[in-house]
């Protein structure tokens, strides 16, 4: 009875409703990594590192979540 209460225990996911804002802010991240880099005139390498450094972050984060699911 106790092998079958962990087996089940092991498989529940550990999803929660926070991991889609990380998701979306992951993305949101991306997109002015993005917009930053395509700037013309002057780049604002404070705000590119910043928003690099940021995505890394945020990427490493969003996997080791999405691994637990």
């Amino acid at each position: 009875m106790f092998l079958a209460e962990a087996a089940t225990a092991a498989v529940e996911s550990t999803y929660e409703h926070f991991d889609i804002f990380m998701v979306i802010f992951t993305v949101l991240i991306g997109i002015g990594l993005v917009r930053l880099l395509m700037q013309r005139p002057r780049k604002n390498m404070l705000a590119i590192g910043f928003a690099a450094v940021s995505l890394l972050v945020f990427v490493v984060a969003d996997y080791k979540m999405i691994s637990g699911w």
